[in-house]
């Protein structure tokens, strides 16, 4: 008897369906005898071809909704939590917003409701920032140092549109650890060096390593064009630069930990854990991941900041400093901070601090920023020795400043030129270096 197959042995879903309704030589008599029968028969394939691949559909669905919720566990969004949320909507409507807590963390510190409301992409297109000019009526800005005039002018404005970006970094959701450097257009050689040591992207120990590089666009007075041209093309070759649409100087530096929180919380907010800091700082990547691997371990996660903590600081009311605040901007004591030349984060408290970052009005040093903003989760950062973002001695001459050994043994050191980075990352990671080790009497 003939065989319902196609011309490769196997059964085709029409054969299939074909052979097992109608015998083929009945088929056959049919379709001589009756069109109409052919007619409505051939109707029929089709509407029982639809309901299988509406039930091939339904299993597809179901096994990525499976495989979904494997992310979420992988990714350290949810554990005990995911069986509840599997097959419910709610999963997929909180996706990058819901973070549970961590079991062991703090369950008692101050929760923060995540937005939302956060867009699926960048929903800044166009730069509209006037400057506030009920501002200029305040007795108080007419004694304000005219440095300070066109920040506070233009402070409200927060969000920027972006010229690079880069949405899909972390699409995979396989990023244990975003290295974020701050940096400026001109400083390509700075790049080049973090590129070629602790920013390379790459895996250790099956823990995804990816780096970004955050950018303004070149001050006024430059070449405007070329600068950008460069960095355009820089981009193209490495794929690591996240650009945004506003003047790349020291007051609005602040403007670039707001935006990279939000962007953050939109793209990337299934990577675990954050190291943010500076473009002449050296990273002994082994140690950082060797120190998040204990915090976890010690399930302290969920509100981990960490780095070179300053307490008690003041505002700095010398005119000649870089970091000098008049009166009439701060007049009181500085929350708790970390140098920002490179600390660590969770993935969890950047999301609470994007969320609060958008309630407090912008300040000019950035890194007393993010201590305002950890200030309002009522929440201190960790000191950690491994973190020297003022050097290993603070007397620049001192010759421990370079010794080998002690970057071996710490996390951050602040700040090499990119020679001097590059030469002593050469060192470091030569297996040939014996370093004396402290033994406990």
């Amino acid at each position: 008897m003939m065989r319902c197959f196609n011309n490769r042995g196997t059964y085709s879903i029409a054969g299939f369906l074909i052979h097992y309704t109608f015998c083929p030589i009945a088929m056959d008599f049919f379709f001589r005898r009756k069109r109409a029968l052919k007619t409505l028969l051939s109707l029929s394939l089709v509407f029982a071809s639809l309901l299988m691949i509406q039930k091939f559909k339904l299993v597809d669905n179901s096994i990525k909704d499976d495989m979904e919720v494997k992310r979420l566990e992988d990714a350290g969004w949810c554990g005990p939590e995911c069986d509840f949320y599997k097959g419910k909507d709610l999963l997929k409507s909180s996706l990058g917003n819901y973070s549970p807590p961590v079991l062991g963390d703090d369950l008692d510190a101050p929760r923060v409701k995540m937005s939302n409301d956060t867009p699926s992409t960048w929903d800044v297109h166009v730069m509209n920032c006037s400057e506030d000019s009920a501002v200029r009526k305040n007795d108080w800005f007419r004694r304000l140092d005219p440095r300070f005039h066109q920040f506070v002018l233009h402070r409200h404005c927060r969000y920027f549109p972006m010229l690079i970006n880069h949405p899909d970094k972390c699409r995979n959701g396989d990023v244990h650890l975003l290295m974020v450097v701050k940096s400026v257009i001109e400083q390509h050689d700075r790049r080049e060096a973090v590129r070629n040591t602790w920013g390379r992207e790459q895996a250790i120990d099956g823990k995804r390593i990816k780096t970004l590089f955050l950018l303004g666009s070149p001050t006024n007075g430059k070449d405007t064009k070329n600068l950008q041209k460069l960095i355009e093309y820089e981009d193209i070759i490495y794929g690591d630069i996240l650009q945004w649409d506003f003047m790349d100087t020291f007051f609005n530096l602040t403007l670039k930990e707001v935006n990279f929180l939000k962007w953050f919380d939109i793209h990337c907010s299934s990577a675990k854990f954050i190291f943010k800091g500076d473009d002449d700082v050296f990273v002994n990547t082994k140690n950082l991941l060797e120190l998040i691997g204990f915090k976890t371990e010690d399930r302290k996660v969920l509100n981990l900041f960490v780095g070179d903590t300053i307490s008690k600081a003041i505002p700095i009311r010398n005119h000649q400093s870089k970091y000098y605040i008049p009166k009439e901007l701060f007049d009181k004591p500085y929350p708790p901070y970390v140098g920002g030349g490179g600390f660590l984060m969770s993935s969890q408290l950047a999301q609470r601090l994007f969320v609060v970052s958008e309630d407090l009005e912008l300040y000019p040093i950035d890194d007393v920023f993010l201590g305002m903003c950890l200030q309002k989760l009522h929440l201190t950062p960790e000191m950690h020795i491994g973190f020297r973002t003022f050097g290993i001695m603070k007397r620049r001459v001192s010759p421990m400043n370079r010794e080998p050994c002690f970057f071996k043994n710490l996390i951050v050191v602040h700040k090499l030129s990119p020679q001097e980075l590059l030469r002593m990352w050469s060192v470091v990671e030569n297996k040939e270096l014996v370093c004396a080790k402290y033994t406990a009497p």
